[in-house]
């Protein structure tokens, strides 16, 4: 996989026909945090903040995977998503 597909695909989930539930769109984040940063490197946001909480949550489940199959990860979803959603 490289960063050309990589890429494309954070471009095509942005225009799929339908937008993916919540717990498919946290994979996608945390997929993509991962193979971009790395392991969660900030604080968990406080408790009114509940939409950046799941987020940090999703990423920090991630951790210790490398960037590598972070980013094969999220290519392959997207292409699921594009199969389930269109684009």
């Amino acid at each position: 996989m490289s960063q050309a597909d990589f890429e494309k695909a954070a471009e095509e989930v942005k225009v799929l026909k339908t937008k993916p539930n919540d717990a498919e769109m946290l994979e996608i984040y945390s997929l993509y945090k991962q193979a971009t940063v790395g392991d969660v490197n900030t604080a968990r946001p406080g408790m009114l903040d509940f939409t950046g909480k799941a987020k940090w949550d999703a990423w920090e489940k991630r951790k210790g995977m490398s960037k590598e199959d972070a980013t094969k990860a999220y290519i392959d979803k997207v292409e699921e998503l594009k199969g389930k959603y269109g684009i």
